[in-house]
């Protein structure tokens, strides 16, 4: 016997998420475009695409603020290609580093970003924007932001 009943039942597409998050937490920075590549050709494209947004997640959070991170959000889009929620995730994760370094933003940006955007922005401490905070206070998309924002401004 190969596995545990418990193994046998297991869908093949779960164990390879499991094998691609492993993988993808101990990339080389120089074979990690190659891996995401092969990750996204995987036949079950939602489970590929959650693989590479659990990664994407981690990566952004470690280097948000670091002066690499220009370069692998570049690398990372140019692999994502029109994937629209990773598109999506990886811009919010651009934004979030453009409000933590007091970069340039917009309010139509902040507006219109995901609930989770807006809920990161209100909990990260890497943010002290006022001026997000006053905005996401008025018009956050959710009361929850709103009173978080409150709090923060």
């Amino acid at each position: 016997m190969n596995g545990s009943p418990i193994d046998d039942d297991e869908p093949p597409e779960h164990r390879r998420y499991a094998q691609y998050l492993r993988a993808l937490g101990s990339v080389a920075e120089t074979d990690e475009a190659d891996l995401l590549a092969a990750v996204l050709r995987d036949e079950d494209q939602s489970m590929a695409e959650a693989a590479v947004n659990q990664h994407l997640e981690r990566r952004a959070a470690e280097q948000l603020t670091g002066p690499g991170f220009p370069a692998w959000a570049a690398m990372t889009a140019t692999v994502v290609g029109d994937r629209a929620f990773l598109v999506r995730r990886l811009r919010e994760w651009t934004l979030l580093r453009s409000l933590a370094l007091d970069g340039p933003w917009t309010e139509e940006e902040l507006l219109t970003a995901s609930d989770w955007f807006q809920r990161t922005v209100t909990t990260s401490p890497l943010v002290t924007s006022p001026a997000a905070f006053g905005l996401l206070a008025e018009r956050g998309r959710t009361r929850r932001v709103r009173n978080a924002a409150s709090r923060r401004g």
